[in-house]
C-alpha cells in the first residue's frame, strides 16, 4: 500500500476512532437537539456566520465518515436556519461529505475489490455505461438505498466524481428539502400541544410517503425509458 494511502486510511480511522471513542454520537441524538434548542438558537443570533460555517464542516465530516447524525443534523439546520438556508447549507453539505466517501472508497478499496471481486464489479460498471447517471439518481432518489452504501459502492465504479457529485446533489435535493421542512417545524414546536398542528403533521406524512411515492414515479419513468 501507498503511503499516501496509508496517510488517508489512517486520518479515516482516527476520525471514526475519535467519534466512537469520545461517543460523540450523543451529541447527534433527537433529545440533545431538542433540550439545547435555545442554546443553538442564541448562538447563532450572536455567531451567524461562525455557526454556519461550523455546521457545515461537521455536516461534511460526519457525511464523508459515513457515521451516523446525518438526518438529525437536517432536522438542526432546518430548526435553526428556516427552510431556505438551511437547504441550501446542507444541500452543499451532504453532497461534499458524500464525494469525499465516494473517492474515500475508490482511493483506498478500489484496487483491492477489482482483484477480488472483478467480475461483478464488471456488471455494475455495464450498468452504470448503460444507464449513465440515470443509475445513480435513482438510487438517490429512493431512501431505501442506504446513503453511506452508495458512496462505498459507487466509489467502486468508474464513474467521474464530478458527475457523481452533480447528479447525487439532485437527486438528493427532494428528500432534503422533507426533513429540512419537518426540522423548521419542530424548530418552531412550543408544546406538546404543538404536535397536532397541520403543518407538522404534513411534514411528517411527507417523510412516510416520499419513498413510496418516488419508487412507483421511477418505476414508471424506468418502464418507459428502458421498455421494461
Amino acid at each position: 500500500m501507498s503511503l499516501r494511502k496509508v496517510l488517508v486510511l489512517v486520518l479515516v480511522l482516527l476520525g471514526l476512532a475519535g467519534y466512537f471513542v469520545f461517543d460523540l454520537g450523543r451529541f447527534f441524538s433527537l433529545d440533545f437537539i431538542r433540550e439545547q434548542q435555545a442554546w443553538f438558537a442564541s448562538v447563532y443570533a450572536e455567531h451567524t456566520v461562525a455557526v454556519i460555517g461550523a455546521y457545515f464542516v461537521v455536516y461534511v465530516l460526519v457525511t464523508a465518515l459515513s457515521v451516523p447524525g446525518a438526518t438529525v443534523m437536517t432536522l438542526l439546520g432546518g430548526g435553526l436556519f428556516g427552510f431556505w438556508l438551511g437547504l441550501v447549507v446542507i444541500s452543499f453539505a451532504s453532497t461534499i461529505g458524500a464525494t469525499l466517501a465516494c473517492a474515500a472508497s475508490r482511493f483506498l478499496l478500489r484496487d483491492w475489490v477489482q482483484q477480488r471481486f472483478g467480475g461483478r464489479l464488471v456488471t455494475v460498471n455495464r450498468g452504470i455505461e448503460r444507464e449513465g447517471a440515470f443509475y445513480l439518481f435513482t438510487m438517490r432518489l429512493i431512501p431505501a438505498f442506504p446513503f453511506f452504501a452508495i458512496n462505498l459502492v459507487m466509489g467502486l465504479t468508474t464513474m467521474p466524481l464530478l458527475r457523481y457529485y452533480w447528479v447525487s446533489q439532485l437527486g438528493m435535493l427532494p428528500g432534503t428539502m422533507v426533513y429540512v421542512n419537518a426540522g423548521k417545524e419542530l424548530g418552531q414546536l412550543q408544546s406538546l400541544s404543538g404536535i397536532l398542528s397541520p403543518s407538522l403533521l404534513a411534514s411528517f406524512a411527507a417523510l412516510g410517503l416520499f419513498p413510496l411515492v418516488v419508487k412507483k414515479i421511477m418505476t414508471r419513468v424506468r418502464a418507459r425509458r428502458f421498455g421494461a
